[in-house]
């Protein structure tokens, strides 16, 4: 219990200076708690109605979100808050983002395999939409041991993604269907640049025609490198962890299906990222376009 309200609730018996000498608090710090009491209960009451502001955020998106991105929301939804005071709250309340988890590997590569030069260069960044890609391939473990894969196509500029194909296979048709659902979404990947690993379906020759006819420069990292597909990878890892949440595998490729659609719209529509002002993929390129428009009325 509060000391100073150990006071308060004994006063009448034993005498605020008893108590306090007692206690070993100055009676000045009790009088002021007391004639602050109204400011605290408004305090908390502030605190819970914002806790349960937090809550519906949280749960709309899973419970994945953590402080800068919960901040984030509500700051566009009019609510003016620190986010110190978020973390406080969310501490207060037992709330957090979900945290990363080791990622396992589902890189084979085919020694022999023509290889592409490294467009990159460790430069996760464009300058605009659709003219830098990397693409990759995850695993989802299901019951039983079981797997399904997960290929994806995102833009360096906008951290959309484009493309993405799921399959219980590795084979090379599972990035030429990732790459071919890009295309669809952009309309062409005329010039663009496509970054992955030295995976053997990244480096088959059916993935290499597919993207000359896509009109795509082919991009790999080095060997053994997973700092060369960091983006990539990144973006792997917080699928897993947002989706799986602790969970070692899904009960049924329905309901992994499922998960991963879900999450893979919300990332698209909905999902933060810092490194793009707090925005959604989307709504970045909204803004970019809006942007480029203006400025070329302007020219």
């Amino acid at each position: 219990m509060n000391r100073f309200q150990f006071v308060a609730d004994h006063q009448r018996r034993y005498g605020v200076k008893r108590l306090c000498t007692i206690l070993g608090v100055a009676r000045s710090s009790f009088y002021y708690w007391r004639a602050t009491a109204a400011d605290r209960a408004a305090r908390r009451a502030a605190d819970a109605r914002l806790a349960a502001r937090i809550r519906v955020v949280h749960r709309e998106l899973d419970g994945t979100y953590g402080v800068p991105r919960i901040t984030a929301e509500l700051r566009e939804a009019g609510e003016r808050v620190n986010h110190k005071r978020i973390a406080r709250v969310m501490r207060g309340a037992g709330l957090a983002g979900v945290r990363l988890r080791r990622r396992h590997r589902t890189t084979v590569a085919d020694q022999a395999a023509a290889k592409a030069p490294d467009l990159i260069g460790r430069d996760f960044t464009a300058s605009e939409p659709n003219t830098k890609y990397v693409g990759d391939i995850t695993y989802l473990p299901l019951d039983g041991g079981k797997f399904l894969y997960l290929a994806t196509v995102i833009d360096l500029a906008s951290r959309r993604l484009a493309g993405w194909a799921i399959a219980d296979h590795m084979r090379t048709g599972l990035v030429t269907d990732a790459l071919s659902a890009a295309e669809r979404t952009r309309g062409s990947l005329a010039g663009a640049v496509m970054h992955s690993d030295h995976g053997a379906q990244y480096t088959s020759r059916a993935f290499a025609d597919a993207c000359r006819q896509a009109g795509v420069r082919q991009s790999m990292s080095a060997i053994g490198s997973s700092a060369d597909n960091a983006l990539a990878e990144s973006f792997n890892a917080t699928f897993k962890r947002e989706t799986l949440q602790g969970r070692k595998h899904w009960s049924s490729e329905r309901e992994a299906c499922l998960d991963a659609f879900r999450w893979l719209n919300r990332y698209n529509t909905r999902r933060r990222h810092s490194s793009l002002g707090q925005r959604s993929p989307i709504a970045y390129e909204t803004a970019f376009d809006t942007t480029a428009t203006t400025l070329a009325q302007a020219a």
